[in-house]
């Protein structure tokens, strides 16, 4: 048998996630964008964490719902992806800016099999992830740090820093203040 062919998650996973597929098509991304608590509670309804005034909205794509992870008042804006196979835990008031792409997931490329590898990612608290950003498999981004427009994290990022660029290169120190 082609290993290429062979399923990379188990029939339990692919149940779920044709049932997470269904009722987001149905329920989530048609509603109304106002409506974060009704999102709320379909994502925590097929396991997610989601925190008190979080703003999760109808035109993102999350990928494993039972593997996310959110505190308060996070925002993931319309366009981002959360491809989670792996848990990604987003701490309170991080952002997720249009079009992110957080990857917790690649394949192993030395292997005739192309294995799926996962591993989780963490996104601190007061982080943001800016539009078009990418955050590759098993990083972690520091409290405070800024991912730039179109930056590409391939390492863990310190908090309170700018990093932009592919790959992501440290920029400056960012003010330390919470409101």
């Amino acid at each position: 048998m082609d290993p290429y062919l062979q399923a990379q998650t188990s029939l339990r996973t692919r149940l779920a996630r044709g049932l997470w597929g269904v009722t987001s098509a149905l329920l989530f991304h048609p509603s109304p964008r106002p409506c974060h608590a009704w999102r709320r509670v379909l994502l925590r309804c097929f396991g997610a964490r989601v925190g008190a005034g979080s703003r999760i909205y109808p035109g993102c794509s999350i990928w494993a719902p039972w593997n996310l992870i959110c505190e308060d008042v996070v925002a993931i804006a319309d366009g981002a992806t959360i491809y989670n196979p792996a848990p990604v835990t987003i701490g309170s008031h991080a952002t997720i800016s249009q079009q992110a792409y957080v990857c917790g997931a690649s394949h192993d490329i030395d292997s005739p099999a192309f294995p799926m590898i996962s591993r989780p990612i963490t996104i601190g608290a007061y982080g943001w992830i800016c539009a078009r950003a990418v955050v590759l498999p098993g990083v972690t981004i520091g409290e405070g740090a800024v991912l730039a427009l179109g930056a590409i994290a391939s390492r863990d990022l310190q908090g309170w820093s700018v990093y932009a660029g592919a790959p992501a290169k440290f920029v400056r120190k960012r003010a330390h203040q919470h409101v």
